[in-house]
């Protein structure tokens, strides 16, 4: 079957272009000596994180526990969770995630360290910590490097978690002198710092640039978006996942309808230097998705000299690729246009 004779709306994941993708990342951290540990998010696919661990990466990230035990059971060996795990309700399920890999948990906080610690005792286990700081994007994130060293001396002293180093998302203007004041302060009291995890798609091809830094958490790398062609760190070539998408209206000369909306691109948006509005239509550049609902997508041709039928197909590349992927049970997989598979997506809707 050729893509172009799937039922739409679909996503597409164009292989050649994972391919070169991937080996493009490792190959770029293998030059500079930074760990790669993808974060899969992006693809919520094990077959992708194995083929990432297979090319050179040190491990996997992951944002919520059942994402990773998806992971884990499908064989990643070395997981990163990037958020605070708190509460007894985590215990279990954050046990039994660290039976069945080598895992390590960011955090900003003594009630995360207690819930990571509790976990390590079930199991049976050593937990490893990274500290999150906030590099300056104001989310999670201790503030100061004296909380980084009353977080590491606690996580040493319980017996059961390993403090391994520190975590930032996005790397910002405060990351490097962070690092390097952090690192004096644990020096001093005799504490190693293994790791220094920066992470975002965005400016990826310069974190050799940043002094201190051991490790690079990227995502969207994998397919890139609209996103990341914008933030100038992709071509439009590059992209690996579109989605396929049918005109079914033409109420005025100006508009048009398609069979894809919020349930299908998201409704995330670009900067305005990236572009207007909910995706970019390959097709039809000048054609603004000026509008989603659930299930319809509002597209404003008045700028558009080619304009499509009712019927005509498009090719839509997303604003933000992570999104779509977790709102799809399964996404068509193709090479040259051809249609070789046709894959569930495992750790799809995992939030807890």
């Amino acid at each position: 079957m050729r893509v172009d004779d799937l039922d739409t709306p679909v996503p597409v994941i164009d292989l050649d272009r994972v391919e070169h993708n991937l080996t493009k990342m490792q190959a770029y951290c293998d030059r500079h000596g930074l760990a790669l540990r993808p974060h899969i998010k992006t693809h919520k696919l094990p077959q992708f994180a194995l083929r990432q661990i297979e090319l050179g990466a040190v491990g996997i990230t992951c944002q919520k526990i059942s994402e990773a035990l998806v992971m884990a059971e499908a064989g990643c060996a070395d997981i990163l969770l990037t958020y605070p795990i708190v509460g007894a309700a985590k215990v279990k399920p954050l046990a039994e995630l660290a039976s069945k890999t080598r895992l390590t948990v960011a955090l900003d906080n003594a009630v995360a360290l207690d819930t990571v610690a509790a976990a390590a005792a079930e199991a049976g286990v050593e937990i490893g910590i990274l500290v999150e700081f906030d590099s300056g994007d104001g989310r999670c994130g201790v503030q100061t490097p004296d909380e980084v060293l009353t977080l590491a001396r606690r996580a040493a002293g319980n017996g059961l978690t390993r403090f391994r180093g520190l975590m930032t998302y996005p790397r910002g203007p405060r990351t490097v002198p962070f690092v390097a004041e952090t690192r004096a302060l644990l020096d001093g009291a005799g504490i190693a710092v293994e790791t220094v995890s920066v992470g975002g798609t965005p400016g990826c091809w310069d974190t050799h640039e940043l002094p201190g830094v051991t490790e690079l958490r990227v995502g969207t790398y994998i397919y890139h978006d609209r996103a990341t062609v914008g933030a100038g760190v992709a071509t439009l070539d590059e992209c690996a996942v579109h989605v396929h998408a049918t005109v079914v209206s033409r109420p005025t000369p100006d508009r048009a309808v398609l069979d894809c909306g919020s349930k299908t691109l998201s409704s995330d948006r670009v900067a305005p230097s990236v572009g207007e509005g909910y995706g970019l239509i390959l097709d039809y550049p000048d054609a603004v998705i000026v509008r989603v609902n659930e299930e319809h997508a509002v597209v404003d041709l008045s700028k558009s000299a080619e304009r499509p039928e009712i019927g005509d197909r498009v090719r839509i590349l997303p604003n933000h690729v992570c999104v779509v992927t977790n709102l799809h049970d399964r996404m068509a997989v193709s090479r040259n246009g051809e249609v070789v598979g046709d894959w569930p997506v495992p750790a799809r809707g995992c939030t807890r």
